[in-house]
């Protein structure tokens, strides 16, 4: 695999992540570097995770992975968008920090990698240098999810309820899209 054909791959990975750390970005009226940090390092992490497990797991389990990620991703997305929305209704002041905390991060992080997983398996298949692979689509997915927080703070600092509301809907979203198109709706 070429390095631009893997920095298309990258970018194209990183989109999910990238959505979600602007939804993040939105929720936060204040976006701090920690807050753009804990993005990229969950979602760069698990978007260079899930794939060198997707090779790992190769030709044996490739039709269970290909059969239910859309599901997982539809069931995940859709579970965290209807919190956001939820937490968008309520009235007082949220605590940012739980927002970024592990319990909410890593729903989103396994959601938007899923996809990753199934790259990952394959590369099984291609003559693919998985280090750098993996490498190279952690950065970028870093790159890009630290950028989604900012961009989304700028956004959003006025709204805050009506951006977790949007961001839920956008979650919500993105996961019946996932499924539509896995399931040959949309082409």
């Amino acid at each position: 695999m070429e390095l631009w054909e893997l920095f298309v791959l990258a970018v194209g990975l990183s989109m999910d992540a990238f959505a979600v750390s602007v939804c993040k970005g939105l929720s936060v009226g204040r976006v701090k570097p920690a807050h753009a940090l804990t993005c990229g390092v969950w979602f760069g992490g698990f978007q260079g995770l899930m794939p060198l497990v997707g090779w790992l797991l190769g030709v044996q389990l490739q039709d269970l992975i290909v059969s239910v990620d859309h599901w997982i991703a539809f069931v995940l997305l859709s579970i965290i968008g209807a919190n956001m929305i939820r937490e968008s209704r309520q009235e007082g002041d949220e605590d940012m920090e739980t927002s970024f905390s592990p319990k909410a991060m890593a729903p989103l992080a396994v959601a938007t990698s899923i996809d990753a997983l199934a790259v990952g398996v394959t590369f099984a298949f291609l003559r693919v240098n998985i280090v750098r692979a993996v490498v190279f689509i952690g950065v970028v997915t870093f790159l890009f999810s630290s950028t989604g927080v900012w961009a989304g703070s700028v956004l959003g600092e006025k709204s805050r309820s009506r951006a977790e509301l949007a961001g839920g809907a956008i979650l919500i979203l993105m996961g019946v899209k996932i499924l539509l198109e896995h399931l040959g709706v949309l082409g």
